[in-house]
């Protein structure tokens, strides 16, 4: 979303809720926690060029989306915040006894565990609920126009009136 802009970026296009649901179920489920932006975008589009458009996605959605610290890639803020003990190819999570014991090649197949189906749909209905805050809001701001289009409305009869009985 553009710097000093109100519209919220649920707004920004159609597609957006759905591009964010798109993100969450890939992000929540795939067996690495962290891609770079080609990498999600080939997973949740199957088009590694959209990478520009699934970054912008990451960034102007912060309550769900954190990018790396060399701004590279991104990540699922709430898969963060498990510790990094799942192996991929085992498809389990790992004592911390089994992550000390692995090799420097071996951890590279550790990632943070994916997220149950009942945290994906909790993020799922965060999203919805966000969205439909942002369409209210919208709808809040825009609460005058009837009244003014009543009121111009108004003006133009009673002008029409006083130019053809003046």
């Amino acid at each position: 979303m553009a710097q000093g802009t109100s519209l919220s970026p649920y707004l920004a296009d159609t597609r957006r809720l759905a591009d964010v649901i798109a993100a969450i179920q890939v992000m929540g489920t795939y067996k690495f926690y962290w891609q770079d932006f080609a990498g999600w975008a080939e997973r949740i589009c199957g088009d590694a060029q959209q990478a520009a458009y699934w970054r912008r996605i990451f960034e102007d959605h912060p309550e769900f989306f954190r990018l790396d610290g060399e701004r590279q890639g991104a990540a699922l803020v709430w898969r963060r915040q498990y510790p990094k003990r799942f192996h991929v190819d085992e498809e389990r999570r790992l004592t911390v006894a089994e992550c000390l014991a692995l090799g420097e090649a071996e951890m590279e197949r550790v990632s943070r565990e994916p997220l149950s189906a009942d945290d994906i749909r909790t993020l799922i209905d965060t999203a919805v609920g966000l969205h439909s805050r942002a369409l209210d809001q919208q709808k809040e701001r825009r609460w005058w126009l009837p009244l003014a289009t009543a009121v111009a409305a108004l003006l133009g009869a009673v002008l029409g009136a006083w130019l053809r009985g003046g």
